[in-house]
């Protein structure tokens, strides 16, 4: 498009130009901005992906790890009481440890709120609205035809 991203050339274009324009032009701009989150997500990606596997190998030798101090936790209780109860009471006591991780991390979550971009969905409906008074007819004199002004908010 050599004249202006979908922009009506003439001076005294009518309406539907206009919002044919507009919404040639929006759409433009977010298949642009798709196109560059994607390129931007690519690059995080290729960057992020040794340290994610390391975390993953991490997390296998914690599991590793922990499975050896469960061992040794039975073994050291079982100095004192049959092996069976020694189990049972490692066991136990590991279910303590994840019922407390559970109530604090549901605390956590629920102390975070939905998990909506509160901010961009706002953003984009002011953009929104910013689109449909655009889209609007202007009087001859210039002046918005709703009567709001934006100026004092």
């Amino acid at each position: 498009m050599a004249h202006g991203m979908g922009r009506p050339e003439s001076e005294n274009a009518s309406l539907g130009e206009l919002a044919k324009g507009l919404t040639q032009d929006a759409s433009t701009l977010v298949r642009q901005e798709i196109e560059l989150a994607k390129v931007e997500l690519r690059g995080k990606a290729r960057t992020a992906a040794p340290g994610v596997a390391m975390l993953g190998a991490a997390g296998v030798v914690a599991l590793a790890l922990l499975g050896s101090l469960t061992a040794g936790l039975i073994l050291l209780v079982g100095l004192v009481l049959p092996a069976w109860a020694a189990a049972l009471v490692v066991t136990g006591f590991w279910g303590v440890v994840a019922g407390g991780l559970a109530v604090v991390g549901r605390s956590r979550l629920r102390a975070a709120g939905p998990p909506v971009p509160e901010r961009t969905v706002e953003s984009l409906k002011e953009d929104v609205e910013v689109a449909k008074e655009a889209a609007r007819p202007q009087p001859a004199d210039g002046r918005p035809a709703s009567g709001s002004n934006r100026s004092g908010s």
